[in-house]
């Protein structure tokens, strides 16, 4: 049954707004008025997200998180064996949030009104990137819906749990300095002037580190404007010109030949695309758009043009293999998991063993520098502050030098 989203006033004059269920707009208004409302307007969900589709979908409705949630119900529900519109029937109805359920009611109308559900998806292409939407379309192709979207839920929140623990150990290192840039600034820019200033009348010269501080003191207090400026605006100018494709690639072809974050990045990366592909080619997606939608889902640009270089030579006729062993960005451990694969029959099976395997190395990566740096900013932060106070203490242990 269609689905209209209305805008009614109740009895106290207030306006109301919600979605109902009826044949047509003649029935949904009259299930208003049942309910002492009177609509002022009632659309078709479809027609008004045809409609106005950018301005109710502007900001994101799922997150990653939440779009995998959403993504392991319906495939349970689906796999179970209930019909699709009323899987989608039940999740809008659980829905908490407004939005949320407005979008799966979107959703459900387009599956009544014939469309299939990738097509649905893919007028919100906001919510569901085309990777989503091209295994759902080898689902339903396929006929195993459920045990796709499965897989689905399963990449999603394998993705999502590599990405938290990379945040995890980033975050610590991250909190500390940002805490200790800020102790030292206060440290020479409050502290270090107040405590000289004692000192400003006497006749008899200051310690080498404290005219050191000192002056490092007077530049952050007169130029740590400008530093905070020029530092502003070599990022303003960095992120305007990440916009322009070939520096993008450059950019990033750098980004990858640095000592610690590149091979991280690198790891990363090539997991995802393994996942990615081993994720549609086990959902019958042809190797080739396979292949395509993995290179898009590549956040790093020259890695992503090895890919798309990768499918040109599959497509004349090139193993997927050779292909990628001729991409020195991607780590050879893929390449050769393609080979067992080809060879074996078992493409999907071993391109996954590939991306665990990657996706466990980067995390024990990300935890071992984790470590290291932990310690080393405690260290560091230390040194400083402790020669901050050495620059205080030695006019004072000098001036008692001096009494005595």
């Amino acid at each position: 049954m269609p689905a209209y989203k209305f805008e009614a006033l109740d009895a106290d004059g207030k306006s109301k707004t919600g979605l109902v269920e009826a044949d047509n707009a003649k029935s949904a208004r009259a299930q208003l008025r049942a309910q002492a409302l009177v609509p002022l307007d009632v659309a078709l969900v479809a027609q008004a997200a045809n409609d106005a589709m950018a301005a109710r979908f502007s900001r994101r409705i799922f997150n990653s998180t939440t779009l995998a949630v959403w993504t392991r119900q319906i495939a349970g529900l689906v796999g179970s064996g209930l019909p699709l519109e009323r899987s989608l029937t039940a999740l809008m109805e659980d829905a908490e949030d407004p939005r949320q359920r407005e979008l799966i009611a979107h959703l459900r109308s387009e599956v009544n009104a014939g469309s299939a559900f990738a097509r649905a998806l893919a007028t919100v292409p906001r919510e569901f990137d085309d990777v989503y939407r091209a295994v759902v379309a080898a689902g339903e192709q396929s006929g195993a819906l459920g045990q796709v979207l499965e897989r689905l839920a399963d990449d999603l929140e394998a993705q999502q749990a590599l990405k938290s623990k990379l945040i995890g150990a980033t975050l610590y290192p991250a909190i500390v300095s940002v805490i200790a840039l800020f102790i030292v600034i206060f440290l020479v820019t409050y502290v270090v002037p107040q405590v000289a200033s004692v000192f400003e009348g006497g006749k008899r010269a200051l310690p080498i580190l404290t005219v050191a501080m000192l002056a490092v003191s007077a530049f952050v207090r007169h130029w740590g404007w400008l530093v905070l400026l020029a530092a502003a605006g070599g990022v303003g100018m960095l992120l305007f010109a990440l916009r322009n494709e070939g520096f993008r690639e450059r950019f990033d072809a750098f980004w990858l030949t640095l000592p610690l974050v590149g091979r991280l990045a690198r790891g990363y990366n090539a997991a995802r695309f393994a996942g990615t592909l081993a994720m549609l080619a086990g959902a019958g997606v042809p190797i080739l758009k396979a292949l395509q939608a993995a290179a898009e889902t590549l956040s790093n640009r020259a890695m992503r043009a090895d890919a798309m270089s990768a499918l040109v030579q599959v497509r004349e006729g090139a193993p997927l293999a050779n292909a990628m062993s001729s991409k020195k960005r991607f780590p050879g451990l893929l390449a050769m998991f393609a080979r067992l694969g080809e060879q074996t029959g078992t493409l999907p099976k071993m391109l996954q063993r590939a991306a665990d395997q990657l996706g466990g190395e980067v995390q024990r990566r990300a935890l071992a520098l984790a470590t290291i740096l932990e310690p080393l900013l405690i260290v560091g932060m230390g040194a400083v502050v402790m020669l901050i106070v050495l620059a205080v203490l030695l006019p004072i242990i000098q001036l008692q030098s001096w009494v005595r």
